[in-house]
Formats: C-alpha cells, structure tokens, sequence
C-alpha cells in the first residue's frame, strides 16, 4: 500500500481540526447551560472537556494513520522538533488546521444564530486572560498554564505514538489527557493549548477575544517546543535502545555457552 500524499495528510488534518472545533466548542456554545423548561439539562464543564476529549479521540483513530492526527499547530510543532514529522509539512499542516478551525467556528456562528436572541459577542466559547477569563485568572496565570499543560499534553502525545508503547491505545490516551486538561483549565482559560481551536473562534467572539489571541498561539507553541526537545533527551528514540532490559524471550533465544 503506497502511502499518504500530501494532499490526504492535509485534508485529514483539516477535516480533523475542523471536527475538533465543532466537536469541542460547539458542545460549549449549544449545550453547555442549556435550559429546558427553566430545568438546566446542560452539560456543563464535564460535559464540554468530554466532548473535546472524544473529537480528538475519534480524529485519531480515523486519520491518524493518514497525517499523525496533530489537528493543532502545537502538536506538529512539538513533532517536528521530535523528530516525527518532516520540517517542510510544517507550514502547510498549520495552515489547513488554522482553515479548519475558523470553518468549525464558522458553521458554529450559523448555526447558532439560528435561535432567536443569539448574540455571538463573548458566546462563541473563546479563550482569554483577565475579564475575559471565566475565572478572573491573569495573563501570567493563564500564560503558564498553556504552557505547562500544553507540554504535558506532548508528551503523553509523544509518549503514546512512540515505537515502543502499546499499540492501538494512542487515541484513548491523547483524548483521555486532553479530557483532563480541559477540567483542570476551563475555569482558567477556557482551555486552549491549541492555536488553530482558539483562532478558529476567536474573530466571531469579539469581545477581546481576538486581541488577546496572541497568548494562545505563543503558549502552546512554546510548552510544544519544550516537550518536543525534551522528549528524546529525557526518554532516547525508537532506535536508540540499547540499553534497555532483554526481556525473557530475547534471553531464550540468546545462544548458551
């Protein structure tokens, strides 16, 4: 089977990155606090850092064997300095995921306003530091929680696809911690750690939103870049194993004096 070319890694990585956006900040804007009959059914912060967690996990599965299934400018950032993908699909890997952000948030902004009353001014589930922060949380706050979450998130990304880990469990894994970071940072910032999904919502939220937009690009982009140079230091390449324990059956098939 011949491999990928670049056009079907590009289109996966822009079907993905627009699935995560709709998957994720669509469950923000529609059913975060939705009311029913002065009863709120909504599904609230659980509910959304879920629904962020099985985009992902599902555009792994379904594309990651096509482009890696990044779907985030930091994420192919982090894997290039890893050594996983090649420099040159850089730019165009985040240029897909930037277009498939802003049509997620697009076709959110249409659909939402479909309902009467809607006003996408600070509703369109953007990220954000000081009053647009849904906690009040700072920029400096805000800025060193990217960054440390966003490096955490590359490593359990690094970690999960390397040569060595289990095989098939990459996507439960990657979804599971993007689930967790988003209960830890909702509250903080609406939870980024991802430059396309913040871009892609940003322009229609106003209120801020896209002046404060350069934090959650430089954040992940750095807590990326930290974890994609660590990784190989503090954990060696596929190749570079010989060191590790032999394994039994390696010691049985190993010639006896």
């Amino acid at each position: 089977m011949s491999p990928p070319t670049m056009f079907h890694r590009l289109s996966a990585e822009f079907i993905g990155t627009f699935w995560l956006v709709l998957g994720g900040c669509g469950s923000a804007v529609f059913a975060a606090k939705f009311l029913s009959d002065d009863i709120s059914v909504g599904i609230g912060f659980l509910g959304v850092a879920l629904a962020f967690g099985l985009t992902v996990l599902t555009g792994v599965y379904a594309f990651g064997t096509i482009s890696g299934g990044h779907f985030n400018p930091a994420v192919t950032l982090g894997a290039a300095l890893a050594g996983r993908v090649e420099w040159k699909a850089v730019p165009g890997y985040w240029i897909v995921q930037v277009l498939g952000g802003l049509v997620g948030g697009l076709i959110i902004y249409v659909i939402a306003s479909g309902r009467a009353g809607f006003e996408a001014t600070g509703n369109m589930a953007a990220n954000g530091y000081g009053d647009n922060s849904p906690g009040g949380y700072s920029m400096t706050a805000v800025l060193i929680a990217e960054v440390v979450l966003t490096g955490v998130f590359l490593l359990v990304i690094l970690g999960s696809t390397d040569d060595r880990a289990p095989k098939g469990f990459a996507g439960l894994s990657i979804g599971l911690t993007l689930t967790l970071i988003h209960l830890i940072s909702i509250p903080i910032s609406n939870t980024s750690v991802n430059p396309a999904r913040s871009t892609g919502v940003a322009f229609f939220n106003g209120d801020g939103a896209p002046g404060q937009l350069w934090l959650f690009w430089v954040a992940p982009l750095v807590g990326a870049a930290i974890a994609g140079i660590a990784y190989p230091y503090l954990f060696g390449r596929a190749e570079q194993l010989a060191e590790r324990p032999v394994r039994d059956d390696e010691l049985d098939a190993q010639p006896t004096a």
